[in-house]
């Protein structure tokens, strides 16, 4: 697939390096040429140095045969105005455009082929809130990542020594938890996957990837490990897009208070907050953490656009008492750090909780919802199968014949409004939605074949 990227920010190189070792055309457009520079040394990539709204720069770029445009620059304008120029000239296919502002994102109708023309809407900004607010629903939860419009959930769970499961293999998991179906999608020992069987012996510390109908989450959570209070009073560091949302989302249900450094911004989210307690101050302030009691919350959740004042910030909560700290980064090389120590408890990365929403668009077959995991090294896809027997390599097959690629599992399959477990004895039927886990993204290929459909079906 040709693919032209717009922005070579922290979201564009993470598309670009996400997509490059996938067989893809990738070229990139940015009007700083060192960054640009920087990129092609390290991707077998073409870049175009200028503004990615102008044609003739477009043109540079190949949009004229482009299968897509995905605008990412750090502006909405920019991104909108570069997708109107692609259809307008060029028909590009599929255009895909970061649009951070809710002023525009409250009318929909303004992203239609006869307005603006934009077959994606992404807001990192709201899918890093949403994925937040699903880690505060599910305490003790490393992940928790949706498929199916919500009706399955697939949560990375860390095992902790006394855990009722430690020691028990993967077919024993039902005498322990009858009352719920679930299946063990991967399992992560020491960092490297263990690819699950049902003779597989559960140990402690292992990272185990769970799938499940919604509901059922907190009774697994809670025989994998001592089950952590919900959250009832939250710090948030950082009053930025994230920090408002992400109050103005759990204010009615949490005791919330933001720290903010800068004084006029401070009085702009205190008139959008309703319950919010909006102080003006530094996070990694150790005296203001101690006059707002920090030992007594629940969750401090570090938000603003400096990773390393993110980070300082959640280590020194933690250690004046916080229970519980979450904190944004940005820096692929510092989530990996941070993860390694026990000072923080969830690392987020805004790049791997927007690359799922692109990836979607770009793999073959119908592919609706792609979940980037472990920093990227694996991923959890959504498919939709199609056909019958004679044009599908999985529709009328049990789970159990289907040919799936090494370190490939299927965890679920939603039927309509029914969640199935994947035993290998179910049959996959036209229409399901299979949630697939892969532990080598390099298989990726493979698994889209296998929802390909053959010529005989049309």
């Amino acid at each position: 697939m040709k693919i032209i990227i717009l922005g070579a920010g922290q979201v564009g190189r993470s598309v670009a390096y996400n997509l490059i070792n996938e067989s893809n055309e990738i070229t990139v457009v940015d009007m700083d040429s060192d960054v640009l520079q920087d990129l092609k040394d390290r991707l077998d990539i073409q870049t175009v140095q200028g503004n990615a709204t102008h044609p003739d720069i477009l043109m540079q770029a190949g949009v004229d045969d482009a299968d897509m445009l995905i605008a990412v620059t750090d502006t909405d304008e920019v991104n909108m105005v570069a997708c109107q120029v692609a259809y307008t000239l060029f028909r590009t296919p599929t255009k895909i455009a970061r649009v951070r502002s809710v002023e525009y994102l409250r009318y929909p109708e303004l992203f239609s082929s006869e307005a603006l023309p934009i077959d994606v809407l992404i807001s990192p900004e709201q899918l890093v809130t949403q994925y937040i607010q699903r880690l505060i629903e599910n305490p003790g939860a490393l992940q928790v990542l949706d498929f199916a419009g919500g009706k399955v959930r697939l949560v990375g769970v860390k095992v902790y020594y006394g855990g009722l499961l430690v020691g028990k293999t993967l077919s024993e998991i039902q005498k322990y938890i009858p009352e719920v179906e679930l299946r063990v999608a991967a399992i992560f020992r020491r960092g490297k996957p263990v690819i699950p069987t049902g003779d597989t012996t559960i140990e402690a510390d292992d990272e185990l990837f769970l799938i499940s109908a919604r509901e059922n989450i907190p009774a697994i959570i809670k025989e994998l490990r001592p089950l952590d209070k919900p959250a009832k009073r939250i710090i948030i560091a950082g009053g930025g897009s994230i920090g408002k949302r992400l109050a103005i989302a759990l204010e009615s249900k949490y005791s919330v208070k933001i720290i903010e450094r800068d004084e006029p911004r401070t009085h702009e989210i205190s008139e959008v907050l309703n319950k919010t307690l909006v102080l003006k101050g530094d996070a990694a302030d150790e005296d203001l953490l101690q006059e707002e009691n920090v030992e007594e919350t629940d969750l401090f959740i570090g938000v603003t656009n400096d990773d390393e004042a993110n980070i300082l910030s959640a280590m020194l909560a933690k250690r004046m008492g916080a229970k519980r700290v979450m904190s944004l980064i940005n820096r692929p090389a510092y989530v990996d750090l941070v993860q390694a120590g026990e000072e923080i408890d969830i690392a987020i990365s805004p790049q791997q909780t927007t690359i799922g929403t692109l990836l979607a668009h770009v793999r073959l077959g119908d592919v609706v919802m792609v979940h980037s995991l472990r920093r990227g090294a694996a991923e959890a896809i959504e498919a939709v199968a199609h056909g019958d027997p004679s044009s599908s390599k999985v529709v009328g097959r049990t789970v159990g014949e289907i040919k799936l690629p090494k370190g490939t599992t299927i965890g679920a399959i939603v039927r309509e409004n029914e969640v199935l477990m994947a035993h290998h004895d179910v049959v996959i039927k036209s229409d399901d939605h299979v949630i697939l886990f892969l532990v080598d993204k390099k298989r990726i290929p493979e698994v889209e074949k296998l929802f390909q459909v053959g010529l005989v079906f049309f």
